[in-house]
């Protein structure tokens, strides 16, 4: 026959998967991974990376 499925279990855990990446970002826990390619600061004569979180595509650059 049918297996039988209970709608709250299945809408909680469909809402907790889709929260999860936007909730640690929003706190400050990003997921950095760095760009490839490297850029060249000529003002201040070092290294520049950029970096782009997994999850909610924000950018920073550092300077190394």
């Amino acid at each position: 026959m049918s297996n039988v499925v209970k709608l709250n279990t299945m809408r909680r855990a469909r809402l907790q998967d889709k929260a999860k990446g936007v909730t640690l970002c929003q706190s400050g826990f990003h997921k950095w991974k760095p760009l490839t390619g490297q850029r060249f600061d000529v003002k201040q004569g070092r290294l520049v990376t950029t970096e782009r979180c997994e999850r909610c595509n924000t950018e920073r650059t550092i300077l190394t």
